[in-house]
């Protein structure tokens, strides 16, 4: 199937593409999960991925995150390819995740959950940090300050020591955001993040990833099938139907594409 044309509705001239994927195909045995995908994100933007369960979505993002690579294509960010790169290649890089099924360590509080995903950024070695030979203690102490500022942030620095398992569903989701910001990323994915919300707290969210992209000068990639929010929130939004590209553009183009009404959206 021939790729849709771009339409955007944001001036995409003086735009930077920070990631492109080029001919991506996953195969699963016979199955085809991504099947010749290409397109571009543009530095500060919000891109949406939609479709029907099923449709590859999430597998795309595995994709970019080097969880699996490619059978065939290129994965690129910032003109480089990444499609070979192991996860914390590609984390330090500068591209973090949450996940569909949320990935915490329950055993763990809040704060320690924050502070394990900064590891990357730190120089002190395991003897060093296990001995308390500098510059362990002063790494520590900033890892820890900054990790609680992140809490505050996502409305969770009163229950920093509380294990993540005693937090409820939409909490857990916060807190899975505060750990992706703690790895300092320029590219934030977010794999369903209002999954069990209710429509206040969707609303609540949509207005908290504008301030983070603005606040952490963030391009955004977001899973997701509350479509209102997406057609609200996002600068573009692809569409994927079993495993392939069917539309690309600004939400009121997608919106009314006849494919994309067919596959996924309905006549209401």
């Amino acid at each position: 199937m021939p790729q849709p044309q771009l339409a955007d509705s944001i001036s995409n001239l003086d735009r930077t593409p920070v990631l492109e994927a080029r001919g991506l195909t996953r195969r699963f045995g016979g199955l085809i999960a991504v099947n010749n995908v290409s397109f571009s994100v543009n530095e500060g933007e919000i891109f949406g991925l939609i479709g029907p369960n099923g449709a590859g979505k999430t597998t795309l993002f595995n994709l970019v995150t080097g969880l699996i690579h490619p059978s065939n294509g290129q994965m690129l960010y910032q003109g480089d390819e990444i499609s070979k790169l192991r996860p914390h290649q590609i984390a330090k890089k500068g591209i973090a995740r949450t996940f569909q099924n949320i990935r915490l360590f329950a055993d763990l509080s809040a704060l320690e959950n924050v502070m394990i995903a900064q590891h990357i950024h730190t120089k002190s070695g395991v003897f060093t940090g296990v001995l308390g030979l500098p510059p362990a203690p002063r790494e520590e102490q900033k890892t820890r300050s900054r990790a609680f500022e992140l809490l505050e942030l996502v409305g969770l620095s009163d229950r920093a020591d509380e294990k993540a398992s005693n937090f409820p569903y939409g909490d857990q989701r916060r807190l899975e955001i505060a750990r992706a910001l703690a790895l300092e990323p320029s590219v934030l994915l977010l794999d369903e993040p209002a999954a069990g919300m209710n429509p206040n707290e969707k609303q609540q969210l949509s207005d908290f990833i504008r301030q983070i992209r603005q606040q952490f000068n963030l391009t955004i990639l977001l899973i997701e099938h509350h479509v209102p929010l997406v057609m609200g929130l996002c600068d573009r939004i692809a569409v994927l139907n079993f495993g392939q590209l069917i539309a690309i553009g600004n939400p009121a183009d997608v919106k009314s594409d006849q494919a994309v009404i067919e596959a996924y959206l309905g006549t209401d």
